[in-house]
């Protein structure tokens, strides 16, 4: 029989890699459809046009979010290092 405390802590970083997953991805989509409409509408076929900003977004939401993301990983794992026991039995 599972635990109900092993599937709390499964369902905790479920959602931790969601989170870290959805706070890049999402918003690079939509910059890359953003631009997307404006080559079809300007008939311009450039491949960085693309490519720059998308990678300019990744990288600034990763500069500006990633201390947030990892402070809740190193609580999460002082966590279930500190229940360790409840886990293991």
């Amino acid at each position: 029989m599972v635990d109900l405390n092993m599937l709390n802590a499964m369902q905790q970083m479920l959602y931790y890699v969601l989170i870290g997953v959805c706070m890049v991805t999402v918003p690079v989509l939509i910059v890359g459809l953003f631009f997307s409409v404006i080559q079809a509408a300007t008939q311009i076929n450039e491949m960085t046009l693309t490519f720059i900003p998308k990678f300019i977004v990744m990288f600034a939401l990763l500069f500006f979010l990633s201390p947030w993301l990892m402070d809740r990983l190193v609580v999460l794992t002082h966590q279930y290092l500190d229940n360790l026991q409840e886990y293991i039995r």
